[in-house]
């Protein structure tokens, strides 16, 4: 039995009027086949966002165990997993965000680009569903929909959009 369903209202209707409040977009340069360069790196989020109010928001998801919720932010590689080739082929990798929350990340390379040379220590920047765990969550589709029925999502690193 689920409880307190409604209550993804909460911090989604924050993104929401955060991100009418503060109009700030990242401005991209080039696509290649999924990988786009940014101008606006992940430091802002790439939408005037800061980290303390990504980590503020992915908090209270993991309090309130909430599941599908699209969220942005950064974090620092904490450990390398290998791939997932069960079905929809996934990187996988521990983020540390800086509030000390954790989550992993399962990024679909059947429909993105694999970030190439990623590694511990690493800053990486996200946009995608948030999934709730015991371990802080998971984020994924962090990748384009191509039957367009969700919001597409991204992973930055290095200067380069993943999506």
């Amino acid at each position: 039995m689920k409880k307190n369903n409604w209550l993804w209202l909460i911090p989604a209707a924050a993104i929401l009027l955060y991100s009418q409040w503060n109009q700030q977009d990242s401005h991209p340069t080039a696509t290649n086949s999924g990988v786009t360069t940014s101008q606006n790196q992940s430091a802002n989020n790439g939408k005037g966002q800061t980290a303390a109010d990504s980590d503020a928001i992915l908090k209270q998801a993991f309090d309130s165990k909430t599941n599908d919720l699209q969220v942005q932010g950064s974090g620092t590689v904490t450990k390398m997993l290998p791939d997932d080739n069960k079905g929809s082929r996934h990187q996988r990798f521990i983020l540390k965000l800086a509030s000390g929350q954790t989550l992993l990340v399962a990024h679909n390379i059947d429909l993105a680009h694999k970030i190439k040379g990623l590694k511990k220590g690493d800053t990486v920047g996200f946009n995608g569903e948030y999934e709730w765990t015991e371990q802080g969550g998971v984020i994924h589709w962090t990748h384009h929909d191509p039957a367009k029925r969700h919001v597409d999502g991204w992973l930055e690193h290095q200067g380069q959009r993943y999506q």
